[in-house]
């Protein structure tokens, strides 16, 4: 995670703060946070682009700071296509250097909050091209020492809305059937082989979605159809989810994301970065209404792993609502999934591998509150931002 690095030459050292310190504890494989694969398309201002190979290789010394504490680390690579911070944050909107990316027209659910936004619909060349910049930056991380990628293709960023059916409305050989609008993670699969090397890992997410009655969605049906796909095309591994079709805080459960308004200092940069008041509604209105809809539950992707781990050739990764050593042992034991993967807790808890390795109940502060959430969207540092584990003393919420 840590979407707060920036994109500055200080990024390596943010993350070296945290990352040395996870694996240092025990943490086995680090997955960076989303980084951009290109200057324009993230999805806060505090994330990482790496969209030059001189961006990648800043990146070097924490990676070798990382490896001698004896964990392995991928970068995670993508962009938020309709969703990227120039449709909306400002300064960032009025100085994009280009339209927002779509793969398809706006749908008309969501054409009010992107009135005078400039979109452009990707053509099939534009598409490939991106598909190649992905085997890039596969190239340069491996370069920078990183052991793998993982394709940022899940919760309503731009390769989901390529596989989404409520985004893609594509009539080109990226549209229509679920193997078409999946086309892309082919084409990025070979990419990666060839400017990364056959043998360099490549992860990526696979999603089945919720979404407005009535509206289209990828199911979870599909999602496994895709996790057959996917290992067909070459990946070495899968990590399912289940995900909302917009942007919101389905894929990390929890609280009400409340610190929007709440917070002085959080709600003044909202007010700076969203000027207008529709801006403003629809993020208040989409945090009140993923947080509501998607409260915490242990283990939430439990039967979309444990299916994908069924009938898989390749190893799953675990992820959502796993907190204790009793839900990592279990799934393992159980053949559920080959890897357990926990984000947000380690912001207030660094040292959770280590008691979670010893057989520990699991985090003691982190209350998946989503308070983290607005904080990475306004471009803070990505830390514990709830008042109730700062006044308990909790380093990482300072």
């Amino acid at each position: 995670m840590l979407e707060g690095a920036g994109d500055g030459d200080g990024a390596a050292e943010a993350y070296a703060r945290h990352f040395v310190e996870n694996a240092r504890h025990g943490v086995g494989l680090i997955i960076q946070g989303s980084s951009c694969i290109y200057r324009d398309g993230r999805t806060s201002p505090g994330m990482t682009c790496v969209d030059s190979r001189r961006k990648v290789l800043r990146l070097a010394p924490m990676v070798d700071a990382v490896h001698r504490q004896g964990a392995a680390i991928f970068l995670q690579a993508g962009h938020g296509g309709l969703f990227a911070m120039e449709a909306w944050h400002e300064p960032y909107a009025a100085e994009r250097h280009g339209p927002v990316l779509a793969a398809s027209p706006v749908p008309w659910l969501l054409r009010p909050a992107f009135r005078r936004v400039p979109v452009h619909v990707m053509t099939t060349a534009e598409v490939r091209a991106m598909a190649v910049r992905y085997g890039e930056v596969a190239g340069w991380a491996r370069e920078a020492g990183y052991d793998g990628l993982q394709l940022g293709s899940a919760n309503a960023k731009l390769l989901d809305q390529f596989l989404s059916p409520f985004y893609n409305r594509r009539t080109d050989e990226f549209g229509g059937s679920l193997e078409a609008r999946a086309r892309v993670l082919h084409l990025i699969r070979e990419a990666v082989a060839e400017r990364a090397g056959g043998d360099f890992p490549c992860t990526v997410k696979v999603p089945a979605e919720r979404a407005p009655p009535g509206f289209p969605r990828s199911t979870a049906a599909e999602a496994l159809t895709l996790c057959r796909l996917v290992e067909e095309w070459g990946y070495d591994a899968i990590t399912p989810v289940e995900v909302s079709v917009f942007p919101d805080t389905t894929l990390s459960r929890g609280g009400v994301p409340d610190s929007f308004w709440t917070n002085k200092g959080m709600a003044e940069r909202l007010r700076r970065a969203a000027p207008s008041r529709l801006r403003r509604g629809v993020v208040k209105a989409g945090a009140r209404w993923g947080g509501r809809r998607a409260p915490f539950q242990p283990v939430w992707n439990r039967a979309l792993f444990r299916a994908a781990s069924a009938q898989a050739g390749i190893p799953v990764f675990a992820v959502g609502g796993i907190r204790t050593a009793a839900d990592v042992n279990g799934i393992l034991e159980r053949a559920e999934a080959a890897m357990v993967g926990i984000g947000r807790p380690f912001y207030a808890e660094p040292d959770l591998a280590s008691r979670l390795l010893a057989g520990d109940d699991g985090p003691r502060r982190c209350r998946n509150s989503n308070r983290c959430v607005p904080a990475q969207m306004l471009g803070m540092k990505g830390v514990c931002y709830n008042p109730d584990v700062r006044r308990g003393g909790a380093d990482q919420g300072r």
